[in-house]
């Protein structure tokens, strides 16, 4: 079905393997590779090169000179008005942090991120550029940087930054002022740190002010050369998946979908995911290469998808960064497992609701989150029961070891497939999801769930033998 893909799609000519077109339909892949070859990845050498020699002649104010060389590069690629943009979410931010009060923090935060959703401000924004993938890169940019803004104003809230000690000034006035400018100077190196800026990994402003401040440590060059080298296989991997396998061209088009024999269907799904985990092994192995070389301990690279086998794992190792963040800021201030069933529902659904809201709120994001708040919550809730004393106690005289273990990696199987099918609604949309939901679990309940199952249960196992590790 080439020919007719090529014709719908418009595959691109390819340039990695001689003779094969490209399937350009996953936006993301297509839009940071473009960006990367074309300036970000040259203004990362950069930053890595300006970060050693501030290192070497002027310690004291590396911090200072690699936050201006991170402002002079979002300029240069975001222009005058897309900084100036970034900078009155800033300053919004900082301004209402003062007040000390959470509750103003997030509802500051959520009324700054609901702009970019409205088609007016979007307009105005696509105004500022000429091209749409210079609005687009805005649009991300703002997107990270607001959870920085929120890190940081709640961070402010809890433990308030001082310039100086408590006599450090003779006049209030002038004292709070000095603070102030402190305080601006901390958050803009912090939302402006060059390597994080575009894309992330997040992490926290606590653990970003207490790592930068460091010394840094001498990496060697086998470290850098191993590591380079291990982006490039991943970006090699990713080329090779859309040269040949177009799943993405192919998940657009319904008509493939309801065409392709199960098992195919089953492999598309599988491609989806595979695709996904790699993806963002190359964007967040890259940028934490860059990380380390600074003296900072990025957040860990996702894991491999074939080896998760509940939501809560899925949430717990793909974006860590996301996950300490959401932890941090939403999930124990509201409460989280230490006061209460209820206390804990809520607190999870707001988190996912949070993730939702943060990543657009659209039709098919409000699906995956519910989807995957369901399924934390069945986790928890059968974790919770199996624990009990009365279950416990069958579960340990009526089961060995090992039927132990082949009854949780049967569970694990259930709730994997569940777990494909949240991210292929986040992946391909709605009509991906309903399709696979029809297919697989309505019509094909007799006949492809069950081989699939038992398909999962390998998978769950070979998950469960490495967290045992």
């Amino acid at each position: 079905h080439e020919v007719s893909l090529d014709r719908e799609v418009q595959l691109e000519r390819g340039f990695l393997i001689w003779g094969f077109k490209k399937d350009p339909t996953d936006f993301e892949w297509s839009f940071w590779n473009e960006w990367a070859w074309q300036s970000l990845l040259w203004s990362l050498i950069g930053h890595a090169v300006v970060s050693r020699l501030a290192d070497n002649f002027l310690p004291q104010f590396r911090l200072a000179v690699i936050t201006v060389y991170g402002f002079l590069s979002a300029g240069w690629l975001l222009g005058v008005r897309g900084l100036s943009v970034l900078m009155l979410h800033l300053s919004i931010s900082l301004v209402v942090a003062q007040l000390r009060s959470p509750i103003l923090s997030w509802f500051c935060s959520l009324l700054l991120l609901s702009t970019l959703n409205i088609t007016a401000l979007q307009d105005l924004q696509r105004g500022l550029y000429t091209s749409e993938d210079q609005y687009y890169l805005l649009l991300f940019s703002t997107a990270v940087c607001s959870l920085r803004c929120i890190s940081f104003s709640l961070e402010l809230c809890w433990h308030p930054l001082q310039a100086g000690g408590p006599n450090h000034c003779s006049h209030l006035e002038e004292k709070r002022l000095k603070t102030l400018i402190f305080q601006f100077y901390k958050l803009t190196a912090y939302c402006f740190y060059h390597p994080l800026f575009y894309n992330g990994p997040i992490v926290t402003y606590r653990d970003f002010s207490e790592q930068i401040e460091r010394p840094v440590c001498k990496v060697s060059v086998v470290y850098v050369l191993s590591g380079i080298l291990r982006v490039c296989v991943w970006w090699c991997l990713a080329e090779f998946m859309i040269h040949f396998m177009y799943m993405h061209a192919i998940q657009s088009h319904e008509t493939y979908l309801e065409m392709l024999p199960p098992w195919a269907l089953g492999g598309l799904a599988l491609a989806l995911v595979q695709f996904f985990y790699i993806k963002y092994l190359v964007l967040f192995g890259a940028v934490s290469l860059f990380v380390r070389l600074d003296g900072l301990e990025p957040p860990k690279l996702p894991r491999c998808v074939s080896i998760m086998y509940s939501f809560t794992g899925m949430w717990r190792h793909f974006d860590v960064g996301l996950y300490k963040w959401l932890i941090r800021y939403i999930y124990v201030p509201l409460g989280g497992s230490h006061h209460g069933v209820f206390r804990k529902l809520v607190s999870t659904a707001l988190a996912f609701g949070f993730v939702c809201f943060w990543h657009g709120c659209h039709d098919y994001l409000q699906y995956w989150a519910v989807l995957n708040w369901v399924g934390v919550l069945v986790e928890n809730g059968l974790a919770l029961l199996f624990s009990s004393r009365p279950f416990h106690y069958v579960i340990v005289r009526c089961l060995s070891p090992r039927m132990q273990r082949r009854g949780l990696a049967l569970i694990s199987a259930l709730s994997t497939a569940f777990l494909i099918l949240s991210n292929l609604f986040f992946l391909g949309g709605i009509h991906v999801g309903r399709i696979f939901w029809k297919r697989v679990f309505v019509e094909g309940w007799s006949s492809v769930a069950v081989p699939m199952v038992a398909f999962l249960y390998c998978f769950a196992q070979v998950g469960l033998e490495w967290d045992m590790r």
